[in-house]
Formats: C-alpha cells, sequence, structure tokens
C-alpha cells in the first residue's frame, strides 16, 4: 500500500465516523459515551492524517 493510498483510507474512515457521529446525534436514545467514543476515534485518524501528510 502506498503512502498517498494510506492517507485516503483513513481519509474515508474519518468521513464514515464524522456521518456516523451526526447520524448518532440526531438519533433520540443514543448513548453519549457511544458518541464521545467515535469523536475520539475520529480525532485519533485525523491526527494520523496530518501526522502522515506533514511528513
Amino acid at each position: 500500500m502506498t503512502m498517498s493510498s494510506h492517507i485516503n483510507e483513513l481519509r474515508k474512515k474519518h468521513e464514515a465516523l464524522s456521518d456516523a457521529v451526526e447520524k448518532a446525534a440526531r438519533t433520540p436514545g443514543v448513548d453519549a459515551l457511544q458518541i464521545a467514543e467515535m469523536k475520539k476515534q475520529k480525532l485519533k485518524l485525523k491526527e494520523q492524517i496530518t501526522r502522515l501528510t506533514d511528513a
């Protein structure tokens, strides 16, 4: 896997998590801890993407 394809894959995962967070936030009864965990995962992906693109 090339670096650019790895970065693109991370971006796709980040976008999918972003969509999932938005959907969960609009759904009544969704656990706030689940949303917080998804946001943490999203942040980790963002940090990975930033680290790889700046390298």
